[in-house]
């Protein structure tokens, strides 16, 4: 990318990543153990929840979840089509199936509407999966009590919603368990990695056990505690999912910036909005109560535009600025389309949003002058394809 260019994304890292780093290696203990428990505790304060495991990645966290929660064959998920990969993926390599309901008409939410119909329909559904995209919460209030209704749990995919704070708590700690990702370009990284917040002793233990081969001793535990360090058991066919203290130094530092990334991005997210409200051929995103402002979704009317996402995408990357989408809906993805049958048709709402669409670049390093040229170049692009009577 040149110079002048405009990333979609980089990362916030200064002194405190690196000192943390050094300090974990020149520890001696790499992988998860004290700063990995540390890491927890300070996350779960943070977030007001009884149990937060870190895990090497928020798909694992959705695969351990899940297991924990009875998911499993002859079972099924229930979620949105509109979402990454792993939100359906982790359910299926449990041996499950996966439901998918759409999305409301403002919003990129999980509808509870089409929830409660699609629960009506089929007693197969272990869990709602609600996906906050963007970072902007659904209404848990409202899916909570449906899923009470069907006695089947909420799995709330928390990947973009840190910090998103609501009356009924913080984005995934609301639900049965609530997965966070630490992606390289998430409101807060680690690299790699992620955490998993449950109300639950039972399913947190569950957890805790499944992430690291079923072994009933933490490696920790056995380099600390008096008790022999060889002497440990497998007691189920776990996965290896834990997080490295390396990473969690990271974390760490990240964690204690989170309120000061949260004003960065919610004011570029301020001067988009101000520069883009009222112009025609553009929306600026929804907004809820508590939305973290992790991606900005901008959003083309394509009923005034002469062009396409894909061809507004396109100038815009030609002007240097670094665009994504977000997301690929499962009903465009072969996996998913070809084995439960998929179409577009059978979710408008997502369709729509799919196809008009576009995310751009929104990072706390990001300079007056870089928001600014970001406001000019998809201002003059929209003017520049303006239908004309």
């Amino acid at each position: 990318m040149a110079p002048d260019n405009i990333p979609f994304f980089r990362p916030s890292f200064s002194e405190e990543e690196e000192r943390a780093v050094i300090e974990v290696l020149r520890s001696g203990w790499l992988t998860t153990g004290k700063v990995t428990l540390e890491f927890e505790r300070e996350f779960a304060r943070f977030v007001g929840s009884p149990h937060a495991l870190a895990v090497n990645s928020a798909s694992s966290g959705l695969l351990l979840a899940m297991e924990a929660l009875g998911v499993g064959p002859g079972k099924k998920i229930l979620t949105t089509p509109y979402t990454f990969a792993s939100t359906a993926m982790s359910a299926r390599h449990l041996g499950a199936e996966v439901a998918y309901a759409d999305i409301e008409k403002d919003t990129y939410s999980l509808d509870p509407e089409r929830v409660l119909e699609a629960l009506e329909r089929d007693g197969s559904v272990a869990a709602v999966v609600p996906v906050h995209i963007a970072g902007n919460p659904c209404d848990m209030q409202a899916l909570c009590a449906i899923a009470e209704r069907f006695g089947v749990a909420v799995i709330e995919d928390a990947a973009h919603s840190f910090p998103s704070k609501t009356e009924s708590g913080f984005a995934g700690t609301i639900g049965d368990a609530g997965v966070f990702s630490f992606y390289a370009t998430k409101t807060i990284t680690t690299g790699e990695g992620g955490m998993v917040c449950a109300k639950d002793p039972d399913v947190a233990s569950r957890i805790a056990l499944m992430r690291s081969h079923g072994i009933n001793r933490t490696v920790w535990d056995r380099y600390t505690s008096p008790k022999a360090s060889w002497i440990y058991d497998v007691v189920d066919e776990g996965w290896k999912c834990n997080l490295p203290d390396v990473l969690s130094a990271i974390g760490r530092a990240q964690l204690a910036k989170a309120d000061s990334f949260f004003r960065s991005r919610a004011a570029i997210v301020k001067r988009y909005n101000e520069a883009f409200a009222g112009i025609e051929g553009i929306f600026t995103p929804p907004d809820g109560p508590g939305n973290a402002w992790h991606l900005y979704l901008l959003r083309l009317d394509l009923d005034v535009l002469d062009c396409d996402r894909d061809a507004f995408a396109t100038e815009l990357q030609a002007a240097g600025l670094g665009v994504s989408m977000h997301f690929i809906p499962h009903f465009e993805l072969t996996y998913f389309r070809d084995r439960y049958g998929l179409k577009p048709a059978d979710f408008p709402n997502a369709d729509l949003k799919f196809r008009s669409t576009v995310t751009l670049p929104l990072w706390p390093g990001m300079t007056e002058a870089m928001v600014e040229r970001v406001v000019t170049v998809v201002l003059e692009t929209a003017a520049r394809h303006g239908k004309r009577p």
